[in-house]
């Protein structure tokens, strides 16, 4: 059974509603200038020290130290590419893997549907010591809309590949020889992939006929253990424990909720044995919406494990509203389907640790009403937590905290101070 494609290109399950997962579909064209050794040598070691973090402002992504200093955003002179994306880092925190696309074939007279992914896209790795951009997955092209995944190697990476609106995950060489199939065609689509430590095993959820469900396999698809599934119950995005022994995902009661709005935090064991409920009543904030018409944006939350085994999560207060009402009883036309209500609002979300051993809850940003915190995780030595905090209405800034939740600092309001988001740390 073919599955249609949204904007993301992701499959619809007509039963389970709609999903929105902003996985950037060609929005983020890149880099102007980085210094030459940003991040190494005697003064880049100190860059290092305090960590660097990606992110996304109004179409570009920029990069920028811990501390505020250093912004810089990616531009690229490639001929015949409309739009830019960080894709994944390699370990080493040096090399990029980014994704660009050429311009959409989709547009006036022209369904999403059935010309998006007729998009042609290109992979790339950049490297943040030298300047270099070097084209990859080139050999052997399975489709012309083929998007990284999932680093799973140094010369091995999951792509998905859609053909005649059907997705598929692909495991290639990063010269895009030798493609295994991950899944089958026609079983629905598996994202939100993840890398066990160890780097053997792949959790993932697959949206296909049955629903969102999550699941964990080998690294080149076999060995499958479903970890969470149900028909009242949308089971989406996967993260490790760093112990390797658990899975983070969230569930959403989309029924109720069709803007999928809200969800409970979930961990299920990797070898499929257990699968607990962390939160109550849907506190966790699913589907992010911010700014105001003319800045809006958005994308699913998702929970991030810390060093020691926690979970952070965008937890919100009583009562909360968001002021982007979903609009259920029209079709969604525009992969958003939300009018604007600021004055209906209340409330807003604070980042939360949370101990997965006695459901325990701290709260960390403790902003207050009107603020809405989201997009938390944790630097690479633990000492830091990085969130996107977006004013009702208004577009979010990056923000960096300590990992007790002291001294909260503003990093930067982007590009024209029009609003930051999807920081990630390398």
């Amino acid at each position: 059974m073919s599955c249609e494609l949204h904007r993301d290109g992701r499959p619809s399950t007509p039963d389970l509603g709609r999903r929105r997962l902003l996985a950037g579909a060609g929005a983020w064209p890149l880099l102007a200038a980085l210094p030459s050794r940003m991040g190494l040598g005697a003064d880049g070691a100190e860059d290092v020290r305090r960590g660097r973090l990606v992110f996304t402002s109004r179409g570009k992504t920029g990069i920028v130290n811990a501390d505020g200093t250093g912004v810089r955003y990616f531009e690229f002179d490639r001929p015949g590419q409309a739009t830019w994306q960080v894709g994944a880092a390699f370990p080493d925190g040096r090399r990029l893997i980014l994704l660009s696309m050429e311009p959409r074939r989709d547009g006036p007279g022209r369904s999403f549907e059935e010309y998006y992914t007729q998009t042609p896209t290109h992979i790339w790795i950049y490297d943040l010591e030298t300047q270099s951009l070097r084209e990859i997955v080139t050999k052997d092209r399975l489709a012309p809309f083929v998007t990284p995944a999932l680093l799973i190697g140094e010369d091995r990476l999951l792509v998905q590949v859609v053909r005649n609106k059907v997705g598929q995950i692909f495991s290639v060489r990063l010269d895009g020889s030798h493609a295994r199939p991950f899944t089958r065609a026609g079983e629905g689509l598996p994202y939100g992939l993840s890398l066990s430590p160890d780097r053997r095993r792949v959790a993932f959820h697959l949206a296909g006929p049955e629903g969102y469900q999550v699941w964990t396999s080998d690294v080149d698809g076999s060995n499958r253990v479903r970890l969470a599934a149900g028909a009242d119950h949308l089971y989406f995005g996967t993260s490790w424990s760093p112990d390797g022994r658990w899975v983070v995902y969230v569930d959403c009661h989309y029924h109720a909720d069709p803007g999928h709005d809200w969800a409970d935090v979930c961990i299920g064991r990797a070898d499929g044995s257990a699968h607990r409920v962390l939160t109550t009543g849907q506190s966790m904030w699913f589907a992010a919406t911010y700014g105001d018409p003319k800045t809006r944006g958005g994308g699913s939350n998702v929970p991030a494990w810390t060093r020691a085994g926690s979970i952070l999560f965008p937890r919100r207060l009583p009562g909360s509203r968001v002021p982007w009402e979903y609009q259920s009883n029209r079709p969604d036309l525009d992969h958003f389907n939300r009018d604007y209500k600021p004055d209906l609002a209340r409330g807003g979300v604070e980042i939360c640790r949370l101990d997965p051993s006695d459901g325990r809850i701290t709260a960390l940003s403790n902003p207050g009403p009107n603020t809405w915190d989201f997009r938390s995780s944790e630097s690479p030595d633990a000492r830091l937590i990085a969130l996107c905090r977006a004013p009702t209405g208004g577009p979010p800034a990056l923000w960096i905290m300590d990992s007790d939740g002291g001294h909260p600092r503003l990093i930067t309001r982007g590009i024209d101070d029009l609003g930051v988001d999807h920081p990630r740390w390398i």
